[in-house]
């Protein structure tokens, strides 16, 4: 693997695909990145990008994998590694976009740190084989080997590539944010966002909250929110990070067990997700913000309203497939033999180059 990996130590300009399923269960979003580096300053640009979005088939398959026996679920892995190795050969097909790699996030059915393990699906040898590409991926069980909480593994990209900004947010099933700290980068998952709002809007028939609108219409309940905002994970120092484990075990008992109609329990998280984000702030500075939620104007009206640091939304395209971009620049690094996972984000005991490389 040495002699495969040197020939790229030294090459400035790499083209990567990335592919980014996330725990909200938006579709499977591919970017065709080709990144630049010059005396060890990174850029990028965005040469093509597509969301494919899940059939009920897929997003049933996904969201019940954890429930799964063990043969089953390695079957499913199969199965959804051959998924992503079609959709990454189509992708390649109808763009022509030459790929050096793929690099896959895979989808995460388990993820307990503080159990010493993580599991994202995807079988990489099947997508290598499916896409004739090579393919990186299970990025985050080294650093949950090394001690660490294998999350959140966006900030490397934060670092080189949108160093521009004081804070980069991210607004997908999970909020995490990242940021210097005296010359340290910071980063931790902040608070549920798609992931609790996306199964109440399901109950309007909506597949999400466009705009807000369903939890604009509700009042905050003093009482949810004290409960919510208590939760242990909020008083916890970083490094931290959050998963549907979480969800099931902290979350979903508080808004079963109130009576509120659901307008109200989405105003009042919506009120929980701004608190928690933006006490997180300095009050300066400019914060980069992507992910689904970013299109949420309601939840970026609250967190406006609740700090002075400037929110920055930029093109559509950037808020869709930042991960995508930044899971694609790790397949880079990773290929380069270079540090793609920061110990002062997850706590490992050291930083460490993450993901397993997979030939077609």
């Amino acid at each position: 693997m040495k002699d495969m990996t040197s020939s790229w130590q030294n090459k400035n300009a790499i083209k990567a695909i990335g592919m980014m399923s996330g725990t909200s269960l938006d579709g499977l979003d591919i970017a065709a990145v080709e990144f630049f580096e010059h005396d060890n300053n990174w850029s990028f640009k965005l040469q093509e990008a597509e969301t494919i979005s899940y059939t009920t088939e897929w997003k049933k398959l996904l969201e019940t994998a954890h429930l799964l026996p063990g043969t089953e679920l390695a079957k499913l892995n199969a199965k959804y590694g051959i998924f992503l190795g079609e959709q990454a050969q189509q992708f390649i097909d109808n763009t022509k976009f030459a790929a050096d790699l793929i690099a896959s996030h895979g989808h995460t059915v388990f993820h307990q740190p503080e159990n010493g393990f993580t599991l994202q699906i995807g079988s990489g040898a099947h997508l290598a084989s499916k896409s004739n590409c090579l393919t990186i991926c299970d990025f985050r069980i080294g650093d949950v080997a090394l001690g660490g909480q294998g999350a959140p593994l966006v900030p490397i990209g934060d670092s080189l590539l949108f160093s521009e900004y004081d804070y980069c947010l991210n607004l997908g099933g999970f909020a995490n944010i990242s940021y210097n700290e005296k010359g340290i980068r910071v980063a931790f998952d902040n608070c549920p966002v798609n992931i609790v709002l996306n199964p109440l809007a399901e109950e309007f028939g909506l597949p999400y909250d466009k705009n807000g609108d369903l939890g604009r219409k509700g009042k905050v309940s003093e009482s949810l929110l004290k409960k919510l905002n208590a939760l242990t994970h909020y008083h916890q120092k970083p490094p931290k990070s959050l998963g549907r484990e979480w969800i099931e075990s902290d979350i979903l008992p508080i808004l079963n067990e109130t009576e509120l109609n659901t307008h109200d329990k989405m105003r009042t998280i919506y009120e929980h997700i701004a608190v928690q984000i933006t006490k997180d702030l300095s009050g300066e500075g400019k914060m980069l913000v992507t992910g689904g939620g970013a299109f949420n104007s309601f939840l970026i009206e609250r967190m406006q309203a609740l700090t002075t640091t400037e929110i920055i939304l930029p093109e559509p395209d950037l808020i869709d497939y930042k991960e995508a971009i930044v899971f694609a620049f790790m397949g880079v690094l990773r290929l380069r033999e270079q540090v793609n996972c920061l110990a002062s984000v997850t706590g490992a005991r050291k930083d460490s180059c993450g993901g397993v490389i997979f030939l077609p």
